[in-house]
């Protein structure tokens, strides 16, 4: 028989349509692939698509038996990977979840350790770019107020009576059921309804409703705040600063439409070289009688590039983020309104590690060793946790390290330098830069040492014996593992202590290596 006929008479086996509920449900997708996976069906058997949507061409066969469970083992990462890039507008999101999801399960265990996998690589974008659209819309969701008539009956929920804040936004990703978290810690004590063209959210205080999506038109004009808004905007725009890149960046221009201070952008630019030019007439205003470090001797002012045109398109570029972490370090090394007593630190000691690591690691701030190196974590605290993390099985070099305050804060006693702990002020004024650098790093997780770092980046001092060992999740959505910091195993006062808690310590590593693995 020829080939030709061969495969002719082979029987043809026909796909498997699979609907969900909705585009962003991973409960719903985890169930079905655990229903796929039991009925042994491969990845390209299965057309995926959402309930109401057109199937594919060839969805044909029924789904397997719902009475078919599997027992299914895979790493803490693609789970987490996976609840994130679902919520990606890509159609091609659940089968490309499925088609990693079967390769784990037959054989390829460590896949999501691979860098180079094209899958894998494709589904880390994909969660990138879900995450990058939360962050604006966090950024960018302005709420208008309505006033709702009164009513003879009293009551709560989306027709109470009393003021109600809507706002529109445009989302990119499948992302508003996921981020009303987000709003209702934010505005808890509000009412209020975010629109979007797909779903719309309402929240009256105690309890969230999902709707369908609207239009444009159907959120509210302006209020009265947002003059005021406009206002306060106009005095803080400072124009020997402007940077038209990092708006396009930051502030992309399809946001602009719902943002009251965008309609003033374009005259603030094009007023900032005359503005400019009267700053330079004047003169530099008299330093405040205090001791002031610069960093570098004065340079004279460039006028900035405000003629240059808006890209149409803002996602277009991409951040190298080793350039941006360079950037910021320099940032950091040329402000002359750091706190005062950083004058008499030798250096900045700015973070190190690899872009991407997994695990990024704060401390509290640099000590005498690091301060004349000028590298973090090297010092007696930095010896014992690099003995801690390569016994929970870390790899230094495949680690990032940083501190939440990049001084080196003492008393000088004698020929000693007494260290001294940075008070909030201190903490609160590095915080936006140690976001940044966090962001440029993009670790999995972010391993608190001690209750500075702790507060650095929740924002809030929490007792570290309350939240040790776990994760939690900040305001800002970061996963954070609280532990103390290895100088406080080499302040105890007995060997047995001493002993006990670097096993402890060493537990919390190997806990939070086992959190990305």
């Amino acid at each position: 028989m020829s080939a030709a006929a061969s495969a002719a008479a082979a029987p043809v086996r026909e796909s498997i349509g699979i609907a969900l509920p909705g585009p962003a449900d991973v409960d719903a997708w985890r169930q079905q692939a655990r229903r796929l996976l039991a009925a042994e069906v491969p990845p390209e058997r299965v057309d995926w698509h959402v309930a109401g949507e057109m199937p594919g061409l060839f969805a044909g066969a029924p789904p397997p038996p719902a009475e078919a469970p599997v027992s299914v083992s895979v790493p803490r990462r693609f789970l987490d990977l996976a609840e994130v890039a679902i919520r990606h507008r890509d159609p091609a999101r659940f089968a490309l979840l499925y088609r990693l999801l079967w390769r784990i399960t037959h054989g390829e265990h460590g896949l999501m350790q691979v860098a180079t996998d094209p899958d894998v690589l494709r589904v880390q974008a994909m969660a990138k770019a879900v995450r990058r659209d939360a962050h604006k819309m966090h950024a960018f969701v302005r709420f208008r107020c309505v006033e709702m008539p009164p009513r003879s009956a009293e009551g709560t929920g989306p027709d109470a009576p009393g003021p109600r804040y809507v706002a529109w936004f445009e989302p990119e990703h499948h992302i508003l059921e996921a981020e009303t978290g987000f709003f209702i810690r934010r505005f808890a004590g509000l009412r209020w309804s975010i629109l979007t063209p797909e779903a719309s959210a309402h929240w009256d205080g105690h309890t969230l409703r999902m709707g369908s999506g609207g239009t444009r038109r159907e959120a509210p004009p302006e209020d009265a705040h947002e003059e005021l808004w406009r206002a306060y905007y106009r005095s803080i725009f400072n124009p020997a600063r402007l940077k038209p890149a990092a708006m396009r960046a930051e502030m992309p221009v399809k946001y602009w439409k719902n943002l009251p201070e965008a309609r003033d952008i374009p005259r603030l630019m094009a007023e900032a070289p005359r503005r400019v030019a009267e700053m330079v007439q004047r003169g530099a205003t008299p330093p405040a009688p205090r001791r002031q470090r610069l960093h570098v001797p004065a340079q004279p002012i460039a006028p900035p590039d405000v003629a240059e045109g808006m890209a149409p398109d803002l996602f277009s570029g991409t951040e190298d983020p080793a350039a941006a972490l360079a950037a910021l370090r320099a940032e950091l090394e040329r402000r002359n309104d750091l706190p005062p007593w950083t004058s008499a630190a030798t250096q900045l000691v700015f973070g190190e590690g690899p872009v991407g690591a997994p695990l990024l690691f704060v401390g509290e701030q640099p000590g005498d060793e690091e301060d004349i190196a000028g590298r973090p974590f090297v010092g007696p605290a930095g010896r014992l946790f690099s003995r801690a993390a390569e016994e929970a099985g870390i790899t230094r070099a495949d680690a990032y390290v940083t501190n939440a305050v990049k001084y080196f804060k003492f008393k000088p006693t004698g020929r000693r330098r007494l260290h001294q702990s940075p008070d909030a002020g201190d903490i609160a004024y590095y915080r936006p830069f140690l976001k940044r650098e966090i962001e440029l790093v993009g670790p999995r997780l972010i391993v608190s040492l001690g209750a500075t770092a702790l507060r650095a980046l929740t924002g809030k001092p929490l007792a570290i014996t309350k939240v040790r060992g776990e994760p939690i999740e900040t305001p800002d959505g970061l996963r954070v593992f609280p532990t103390v910091h290895p100088s406080y195993l080499l302040r105890l006062p007995d060997p047995e202590s001493k002993e006990r808690e670097y096993a402890r310590f060493v537990a919390d590593l190997t806990a939070a290596r086992r959190e990305v693995a």
